[in-house]
């Protein structure tokens, strides 16, 4: 089957700040690499997990993927489109098919907009429905996204909605496109854990019952694991480890997932659990290291690891690491 969305060597450079390249201009070049040369596949119908800490790349990807950012380099070809080609009702089109949930509920949604004028909204631009039918595909898209009264919620503005509903209104906003590709960037950080399993369950449910693509974006283990069918990891700009979620979370093979596995937070106070990343996260972008970007912190680093960069390699039955440690 062949891929929904792949990406073949995409690169995003930004200039650091000046106080930052101040600082370090005998050290560093004054670019933060935020996607440095990866290249990845996901089939139709799959939930793709990209996992890092802050800082990693993870949503920048996100935002290249939906022409939000542009690349400085390489490809990305959706349903069989050249992103980065697109041009004028090409562009309209390219939205039809591939929509984006953000992270905070608050600020991705217009604060003067009712319920239904947020749905009904893509369908008058994009003239996707004649008007007379405008109210049925407002409420099925908010039915879709599990705000089952729709006409208790319609006339409403988003301040008199709690976080989880604001989230499924986003939701419902890009299913009443019925899109082909949905890049969910962090959609659950925000909320209580009981309304992430609604808003986890709805995800899989599109994908598993639609058959829906998605790339779920997030930083929590866990969450990817029940989601996802294949997981990625990030690190400064670079992928570190791919393969199937189950095998990635339960034997991770890279000394960076491993250390993010080891930190997961256990409820009991008399487990102490280590610490993942830092607070220097654009200073470590800055830094020009020459070989793997983790080895001014692995507890593995070899001579080889500071001066040449490791590529993705197998490690296991569909499961690859860029580690010297499985040379």
């Amino acid at each position: 089957m062949s891929p929904i969305i792949k990406v073949l060597n995409l690169k995003k450079y930004f200039k650091a700040k000046t106080d930052i390249a101040g600082l370090l201009a005998r050290k560093a070049s004054p670019v933060i690499k935020a996607v440095d040369d990866i290249s990845f596949e996901i089939a139709p119908g799959e939930i793709m997990g990209l996992v890092g800490e802050s800082g990693s790349g993870k949503s920048t990807i996100a935002r290249l993927l939906t022409r939000l950012e542009r690349p400085d380099a390489g490809e990305i070809w959706i349903d069989g489109l050249n992103v980065n080609e697109l041009a004028g009702r090409y562009v309209k089109e390219f939205y039809r098919h591939v929509q984006m949930i953000f992270q905070d509920p608050y600020e991705s949604i217009n604060p003067r907009f009712r319920v239904y004028d947020t749905v009904a909204e893509p369908v008058k631009v994009q003239g996707l429905a004649p008007k007379s039918r405008h109210s049925d595909v407002v409420h099925r898209a908010l039915d879709r996204a599990g705000l089952k009264k729709e006409n208790e919620y319609i006339h409403k503005f988003p301040h008199e909605l709690s976080g989880g509903e604001r989230q499924r209104l986003s939701i419902a906003r890009a299913l009443v496109m019925e899109p082909k590709v949905l890049i969910a960037d962090e959609p659950v950080s925000m909320l209580d854990v009981s309304i992430k399993a609604g808003i986890l369950n709805l995800l899989k449910r599109l994908s598993r019952t639609d058959g829906m693509t998605i790339l779920y974006v997030s930083h929590d283990l866990s969450t990817v694991k029940y989601l996802c069918d294949q997981i990625i990891i990030m690190y400064l700009g670079k992928f570190v480890e791919i393969g199937r979620a189950e095998d990635v979370i339960d034997h991770p093979k890279h000394p960076y997932t491993q250390a993010l596995k080891a930190a997961i937070p256990i409820p009991d106070p008399a487990v102490h659990r280590p610490r993942v990343g830092s607070d220097n996260i654009y200073e470590k972008s800055l830094l020009a290291i020459k070989g793997c970007r983790y080895s001014n912190e692995c507890p593995h680093t070899m001579d080889i690891c500071r001066s040449r960069e490791p590529k993705l390699r197998k490690v296991g039955p569909g499961q690859t690491a860029a580690c010297y440690l499985y040379k």
